[in-house]
């Protein structure tokens, strides 16, 4: 090391002990509330220390400069009073219920108990619970064979079991829906399921009737969430 490079190295760590007696001066304790950020500030200045005495090239103002970037950077990454506390306060509880069922009865629940006029001895969740177990049967386990007709659609939709039960109550009782919207349409009974018809017309064009199919179909209209409220209220029969 040049005569240079010795007289630097020894400004520079007559400088960073002054540095450190400020900072020890102004600075609350390792043990005090913010310790944490003394220490985080000790292993900056550590790191200037090492990069003075390998003198980074000779460039000691460099080493200096590192330093106290990696005494920042410290304070930085744990975002001195921000990082470390927003990244805490981003945290939260997980806000979906995990299954689409137990969530609707979760926010029907919660609307009841909110009203303060709900009569709780009219009340009957299983019937919501027994619809939507009729709506998850129908969605995913009934089958629909679909015909065109010349002017309209007609959807054989059948099942067994459970699944039976639930097309027999839900696709008849969406008819009045659907007539009510202006859709064309009526059912009628089979031995394993029910037929759907659906005409076309001016509001509602065959393409269109194609393009939605039986599903697309079922769910025309915005009764099913104010209907749910009103199975658990007791005030609507289940379909």
């Amino acid at each position: 090391m040049s005569k240079f490079q010795w007289k630097a190295t020894i400004v520079g760590a007559a400088i960073l002990a002054a540095m450190v007696y400020a900072y020890a001066q102004f600075s609350p304790s390792a043990d005090g509330p913010m310790g944490m950020h003394g220490q985080m500030s000790q292993g900056g200045m550590a790191q200037m220390h090492q990069q003075m005495m390998q003198g980074q090239g000779g460039n000691v103002g460099q080493g200096m400069h590192d330093g106290m970037q990696g005494g920042v950077g410290m304070h930085g990454g744990m975002g001195g009073h921000g990082g470390m506390h927003g990244q805490s306060g981003a945290l939260s509880v997980p806000t979906m219920p995990g299954q689409d069922a137990f969530g609707t009865i979760q926010e029907v629940v919660q609307l009841l108990q909110a009203d303060r006029s709900t009569d709780w001895s009219k009340v009957n969740i299983s019937v919501l619970r027994q619809h939507l177990i009729d709506m998850n049967e129908v969605t995913l386990h009934a089958a629909a064979a679909e015909r065109m007709l010349d002017n309209g659609i007609e959807i054989v939709v059948t099942g067994e079991g459970r699944t039976l039960e639930a097309i027999k109550r839900m696709v008849p009782a969406h008819i009045s829906e659907l007539r009510e919207i202006g859709w064309i349409a009526k059912s009628e009974d089979l031995a394993n399921g029910v037929k759907l018809t659906v005409t076309a017309s001016e509001a509602q064009p065959l393409t269109k009737l194609k393009a939605l199919g039986f599903m697309g179909i079922m769910v025309q209209g915005g009764h099913h969430q104010p209907h749910h409220l009103m199975m658990a209220k007791g005030e609507f029969p289940i379909h």
